[in-house]
């Protein structure tokens, strides 16, 4: 079976979607491909996400991810939006779900650890929906 492609999609690509592509990477790659893009880029990611991660995971985002853009993207067969505000950025593709996170950017780091979990969770949960073939994707 092919591995398919999951975009972590929001508008700028530098906290929640980074965080998930990160957990999805360490989660789940041997299940599908992470990706993550927005409509507009950040210089750096967010600096919490950049240390909370490595704290919990040991993984440095800054090394292995940077904000990219949509059109940076190969064909994906999975988005998930990530909260977006107001509109999300639309990206053909198999499959789309909302996961909204909220935003924890400027929030404290419980704050941002419920967040992460809450990314992680679903993340997993996404991996078995695809080893269990319920997305129907091929």
């Amino acid at each position: 079976m092919n591995k398919p492609t999951v975009a972590f999609i929001c508008v700028h690509n530098s906290c929640r979607s980074q965080m998930a592509e990160a957990l999805g990477k360490k989660f789940a790659s041997d299940v599908f491909d992470s990706y993550s893009a927005g409509t507009e880029t950040k210089p750096q990611i967010n600096q919490d996400a950049v240390r909370l991660i490595k704290e919990r995971y040991d993984i440095d985002m800054e090394a292995t991810q940077h904000s990219k853009l949509l059109t940076d993207l190969p064909p994906i067969d999975i988005v998930i939006k990530m909260g977006c505000n107001v509109v999300c950025p639309y990206l053909p593709s198999r499959y789309v779900e909302d996961w909204g996170p909220d935003d924890p950017s400027g929030k404290s780091d419980t704050e941002f650890m419920a967040i992460i979990d809450q990314i992680e969770a679903n993340v997993k949960k996404l991996a078995e929906l695809i080893k269990d073939d319920k997305l129907k994707l091929f």
